[in-house]
C-alpha cells in the first residue's frame, strides 16, 4: 500500500510540475507578445486614439446628429426612403452577405486545421472578431444598456422620446436601442474579412468593392431613420478597435512573441564564453 500511496505522490508531483512549467510558459509569451512592438503608429493606438477624437466630436456637437437626419426626413412623409424597394432589398442583403462569408471562414478554419494552418488563424481570428466585437461588444454591451432611441423614436422626426446626444447613457430605449449601430459594426466586420482574407492579387478589386458594400449597408440606416451619423461613425471606430485589439492578441503577438525569442537565443549564443 505505501509504494503504491508513493507512486501516486510521486505521478502527482510530476503533474503539478508539468501545470507550472506549462503556465510558466505561457505567462513568458504572454509578456514578450505586450513587449514587441507597442508604439505610437500601431493599429491599437491609432484605432484608439480615432475612436477617442470621433467621440468627443459627435459629444460637443450634438446638432450634427440632428442636421444630418433631418436632410432625410419629409415633416410629412416622414423618411421616404425607407419605403424604396432597393434600399430594403440592400439591407436584406446583408444577412446573406454575412452568412456566407462566416460559412467560408469556418471552412477554412476546419481546413487549415491538417493544410494552411496560418490562413487557419486568421479565419479564427475574424469568427471570434464578430462574436466579440459585433455581438458582445455593440449588440450586447452598448445596444443593451445605452437607452438611446432611434431618430424615427424622438419627437423631432415623428416620435415621442428626447433626443439624446452620443455616449449619453439615457432611458428613452428599453432595448435594442440606437447607441451603436448593430448592422453598421457588421459592415465593418465584412470589410475587415476582405482585408484580412482576400488574395494578393484580388485585392485592388474585391477590397474596395467590400468597402462600397460595407459603407452602403451602414449609410443605409440614416435614410431609414434607423440611427443617427454617430451610432454609424462610432460602430465602425468601436468595431475595428476591439478587432486591432483581438488581431494583436490572436495573429500579431505569437509571431512577435517567437521572433523575440529567436533574437532572444541569438544573443545568448553569440554572447563570449567566461573562463
Amino acid at each position: 500500500m505505501t509504494h503504491v500511496q508513493t507512486l501516486s505522490g510521486a505521478a502527482s508531483a510530476g503533474q503539478w510540475t508539468g501545470v507550472r512549467h506549462g503556465l510558466r510558459r505561457k505567462l513568458q509569451r504572454l509578456r514578450l507578445s505586450w513587449a514587441a512592438g507597442i508604439d505610437t503608429a500601431s493599429p491599437v493606438t491609432v484605432a484608439l486614439v480615432t475612436t477617442a477624437i470621433l467621440s468627443a466630436f459627435f459629444v460637443l456637437l450634438p446638432g450634427v446628429d440632428l442636421a444630418v437626419t433631418q436632410a432625410f426626413f419629409d415633416a410629412e412623409r416622414g423618411f421616404v426612403a425607407a419605403s424604396d424597394p432597393a434600399l430594403k432589398a440592400l439591407r436584406k442583403s446583408s444577412s446573406w452577405v454575412m452568412g456566407l462569408v462566416l460559412l467560408g471562414l469556418i471552412v477554412v478554419a476546419i481546413r487549415g486545421v491538417w493544410t494552411r494552418r496560418r490562413e487557419a488563424r486568421k479565419a479564427l481570428f475574424l469568427i471570434s472578431g464578430l462574436a466579440l466585437a459585433s455581438g458582445l461588444v455593440v449588440n450586447g454591451i452598448f445596444k443593451g444598456s445605452w437607452g438611446r432611441a432611434r431618430p424615427i423614436q424622438i419627437e423631432a422626426f415623428g416620435g415621442e422620446a428626447e433626443f439624446t446626444r452620443a455616449w449619453a447613457i439615457a432611458d428613452q430605449c428599453a432595448s435594442n436601442c440606437s447607441f451603436v449601430s448593430g448592422e453598421a459594426s457588421s459592415a465593418a466586420w465584412i470589410a475587415a474579412a476582405a482585408i484580412v482574407m482576400t488574395p494578393q492579387p484580388w485585392r485592388p478589386i474585391l477590397i474596395p468593392v467590400a468597402f462600397a458594400y460595407a459603407a452602403a449597408l451602414s449609410f443605409n440606416r440614416l435614410l431609414f431613420g434607423g440611427h443617427f451619423l454617430s451610432d454609424i461613425v462610432l460602430s465602425w471606430a468601436i468595431t475595428i478597435l476591439v478587432l486591432c485589439l483581438l488581431h494583436r492578441l490572436m495573429l500579431h503577438c505569437p509571431v512577435a512573441a517567437r521572433e523575440a525569442r529567436r533574437r532572444r537565443r541569438a544573443r545568448q549564443g553569440s554572447a563570449p564564453a567566461m573562463g
